[in-house]
């Protein structure tokens, strides 16, 4: 395959030594981690497994070059955890770290879920499914809730249609094709023992972690930098008691669901800004968010919040 290609071939004379810091600084993928330590907070235990296997694919990279790799190293992952952890961030991630070291030819990431690939009636299914993974060629397939895909209690259900096609090109292609499967970590494991030639063709196991109430407090305050807002004192005061309620009540989804308290911030803050035509605006007044646009959030309504009052 063109990615194996790209790493040496036969005809090419074996190589008895490799300076690694110029091998390492060949490839480039020292910006692409020192990204992902940027766009996201926390997840050291996720950080130390992609380090791990750029590693491991640096040195499989230069085996290749000295001749001494026999087999191309399986590299299909699943990604478990909430929502809002940063999976679709880190597949990104991934996909740049196995193109600049030649395992990919594109690096490109292709993000379905089971609507994309299964079909509602007969004959449906195999060319939307092949139809994907021909768009996938050269880069990464993330599959998000990977589960959905498996529906046993349907006996006229078309997720094993595609459930076979995808083991065949995860087998056959895996010189030009990584896949992801995404999700819930406990509908994962359920998903593996019902397919488990899905198990035996994934390479990687990441677990992603929830993140603390500090860290969800610093993710909100660089997402605000990010659009030139701040929190006022109060405010962040208020941010972490929201936080505090929000993650006790149902569908609460980490970082995502910061982003989208956020918004509902901003909202707020320009409605209490507008409501008073006759002034002059400062930079100041319209960078500044505010204890009021915090707690003016239905959560702070509900039983949970009432039972942390002090």
């Amino acid at each position: 395959m063109e990615a194996a290609a790209q790493l040496g071939s036969a005809d090419t004379a074996p190589i008895d030594a490799i300076d690694l810091r110029r091998e390492f600084e060949d490839v480039e993928i020292a910006p692409v981690l020192a990204q992902l330590d940027r766009e996201l907070v926390g997840l050291a235990p996720v950080k130390t497994r992609i380090r791990e296997i750029a590693s491991l694919l640096l040195v499989e990279r230069i085996r290749q070059k000295m001749g001494l790799a026999t087999t191309f190293p399986t590299l299909h992952m699943s990604f478990t955890g909430n929502p809002g952890t940063g999976k679709t961030t880190v597949a990104l991630r991934m996909a740049g770290i196995l193109h600049r070291l030649g395992f990919v030819r594109r690096g490109h990431v292709i993000s379905v879920t089971r609507d994309d690939l299964v079909g509602q009636y007969i004959g449906h299914t195999a060319p939307k499914t092949k139809e994907v993974l021909k768009k996938a060629m050269g880069g990464v397939l993330f599959i998000d809730e990977a589960y959905y895909l498996y529906r046993p209690e349907n006996e006229r259900d078309y997720g094993q249609e595609a459930i076979e096609i995808l083991l065949q090109i995860m087998e056959q292609q895996r010189e030009d094709l990584v896949v992801i499967l995404a999700g819930y970590g406990d509908r994962m494991e359920k998903f593996f023992q019902s397919n488990p030639g899905f198990r035996s063709r994934i390479g990687h196991h990441i677990d992603f972690p929830d993140y603390s109430s500090g860290e969800l407090l610093t993710i909100a305050e660089l997402m605000l930098e990010e659009q030139n807002y701040r929190f006022t004192p109060e405010a962040r005061a208020a941010f972490e008691r929201y936080i505090a309620v929000r993650r006790m009540q149902p569908l609460f989804s980490n970082a995502r669901s910061i982003r989208n308290a956020l918004d509902r911030i901003r909202l707020r803050q320009a409605n209490r800004l507008v409501s008073r035509l006759d002034r002059v605006l400062t930079a100041a007044e319209v960078t500044s968010i505010e204890a009021a646009d915090v707690l003016a959030s239905r959560v702070f309504t509900r039983p949970e919040a009432v039972e942390m009052q002090p």
